[in-house]
């Protein structure tokens, strides 16, 4: 089958966070079961982009209300991704840096999903599935049954994949007219508490709904910015879908951006010589237990967690712990976090930002990754610390419920309950006494490297979803 994944993010184009590694991950192994895939992201000013070579394949105009945008679909030439990627290039809108952060952000994917569907009616053959990944293309399933201009892929079938379902994209009736004529007699479709709620209409329209993990699908239920009980009236077309790592990516026996290549039969060496490179980089002791956070600091992940549990960590535990920490977000948070350096020098640092290399880096070198999140629909990091022999100590929520098993429940990490600065300290005193049981920290560390979080399956899985709304059809 033919199938367009429509994403605001895609690895390695544009990434924020998780939302870019599925959708740079999933199609590649779609394709190599033998589909079609193509993926469509905005076309931002990326590095990816300046450094890689694209051709145009179709132009066109796009109406925003009163206004009209020239826009361009680029396709990269390469293939070398594993699957066809395309770029809706619009001037004034998508020729930033940035994804996200901008005060016309709605203007600006409104724009991308028309453009999107613009090109898609005059390309030829219509595709069998469009799979939309969250509120940035979720308007599209709408679009196609209402939208006049659209009627060409009312039949096409569609399906939401929801990757963080409190990101909603609201707007207000008064930017109605941006959407591209429609029957205005289904105008209701659009409507939640007031606005229409992107994220809504895609639960509404699309034939599937499927969330990043099972239990994500359980608590969105119950917890979902105000959109549980129209979760729960769509349960009946939702599926709960654990993502998958690339394991071609995010493989320490192959894996060029780390100081030493290793497998299960050689992970203490290689571990010990990546903890060696990354403690010199930040001024730790590679002898010391390392406890690591990669991500973005803001609340959902637990960030403003991490400058008070932290102090606490290395003020009882000083001469025992080295902690590091890579992300950004909260400036507040990263100011706290930044503070904490004079005290704990030797045993404490941060590096304020991302960088893809150093992320690798520090799931080679670490012996523990910090994940104490309030809300983590699936989850990557978990995994890609299991599959480079690096326990992660989680809270029980989403997909880290579904992947990581408490060591003392014979699994493959730490575990808690609460998002507080009291069970992060209580975990990590945990984790020291298993760092000091050599033989058991072995035998867990190999445990999670055993396992298999690749996308082959979980591919079969969406293959299967796409069938069922094909045959409703």
């Amino acid at each position: 089958m033919e199938i367009f994944h429509i994403s605001a993010e895609c690895y390695p184009m544009a990434k924020v966070g998780g939302l870019a590694d599925v959708v740079g991950a999933l199609p590649k192994y779609q394709n190599k079961a033998g589909h079609q895939v193509r993926v469509v992201v905005p076309g931002y000013d990326t590095k990816f982009k300046e450094e890689n070579v694209f051709e145009s394949v179709y132009e066109g105009d796009v109406k925003l209300g009163n206004f009209s945008f020239p826009f361009r679909v680029l396709k990269e030439t390469s293939d070398k991704l594993g699957f066809e990627l395309y770029l809706i290039e619009i001037k004034e809108l998508f020729d930033r840096k940035d994804v996200y952060g901008y005060e016309d952000d709605i203007e600006r994917f409104v724009a991308f999903q028309s453009a999107t569907l613009d090109w898609l009616i005059v390309r030829g053959e219509v595709p069998d599935v469009i799979n939309c990944h969250d509120h940035h293309t979720g308007l599209i399933p709408f679009m196609m049954e209402f939208g006049y201009k659209y009627s060409k892929l009312k039949n096409v079938a569609s399906v939401i994949t929801i990757h963080n379902g409190l990101y909603q994209g609201q707007f207000g009736f008064d930017k109605l007219n941006y959407l591209p004529e429609f029957d205005l007699t289904h105008v209701k479709i659009l409507e939640w508490d007031n606005c229409i709620n992107s994220l809504a209409v895609g639960v509404k329209c699309a034939g599937a709904v499927t969330t990043v993990s099972p239990s994500y699908l359980n608590e969105i239920n119950n917890w979902a910015n105000g959109l549980e009980s129209l979760f729960n009236m769509s349960r009946h077309k939702s599926k709960g879908i654990l993502n998958g790592i690339d394991i071609e990516v995010w493989d320490p026996s192959k894996d060029k951006m780390i100081e030493e290549q290793y497998t299960i039969e050689s992970l203490e060496n290689g571990k010990q010589k990546n903890k060696e490179k990354l403690c010199s980089q930040f001024d730790l002791d590679p002898t010391k237990p390392l406890f690591s956070f990669i991500g973005r600091l803001f609340d959902e992940k637990g960030g403003d967690l991490l400058p008070q549990a932290s102090a606490l960590a290395l003020s009882e535990n000083f001469e025992e712990i080295n902690i590091l920490i890579l992300g950004s977000g909260n400036v507040i948070i990263e100011d706290q976090l930044k503070s904490l350096l004079n005290d704990y020098q030797g045993n404490y640092n941060v590096f304020i930002g991302y960088n893809e290399e150093l992320a690798h880096l520090i799931y080679a070198g670490s012996d523990f990754l910090l994940m104490p999140s309030r809300v983590e629909p699936c989850g990557l990091n978990q995994m890609y610390s299991l599959r480079y022999g690096t326990v992660p100590i989680v809270r029980r929520t989403g997909g880290l419920r579904d992947t990581v098993i408490d060591f003392g429940d014979k699994g493959n990490g730490i575990c808690h309950d609460q998002a507080s600065v009291g069970d992060i300290y209580y975990s990590i005193g945990r984790a020291i006494g298993l760092f000091n049981d050599k033989k058991s920290f072995y035998e867990i560390r190999k445990l999670g490297m055993g396992i298999d979080h690749s996308w082959e399956s979980v591919c079969q899985e969406y293959i299967e979803v796409y069938n069922i709304i094909i045959q409703a059809k």
